[in-house]
């Protein structure tokens, strides 16, 4: 499989390009299934931001509660986005984390983007 150009870490990514579909999403597992879920989301998250319109995709563990995490996906349109979740590693992400991890709250929303603006506040920091 080739790199995708446009990342190379999950942190490393440009929220610039066109993004029709943008995934927010967060999770609360069992202290005792904390790695699991690790072990079982990070091969997904590495595979998912190689697929095809895959603009950023990043899951985060909280830096306040180490049981909670923040995914954020941005596709660039929903036959990206629908690619990516019938994917087998995503698939095989979603059986592991079901049958393996006590999920405590979950929350998750798809939006479908009208418009898209660049947000940079740096601009209002005066010296």
């Amino acid at each position: 499989m080739s790199l995708n150009p446009k990342i190379s870490t999950a942190g490393d990514h440009d929220k610039t390009q066109p993004t029709e579909i943008i995934v927010s999403a967060y999770y609360r597992v069992h202290p005792e299934d904390r790695q699991t879920f690790i072990d079982a989301v990070k091969p997904e998250m590495q595979a998912a931001q190689q697929l095809p319109g895959c603009v950023f995709y990043a899951f985060s563990q909280d830096l306040v509660n180490p049981d909670a995490f923040h995914l954020s996906e941005g596709w660039a349109d929903i036959e990206a986005y629908e690619r990516h979740e019938n994917s087998e590693t995503f698939l095989k992400a979603l059986a592991s984390v079901v049958k393996n991890v006590r999920i405590l709250h979950r929350e998750g929303i798809r939006y479908d983007v009208a418009k898209q603006h660049i947000d940079d506040p740096r601009g209002k920091v005066t010296s």
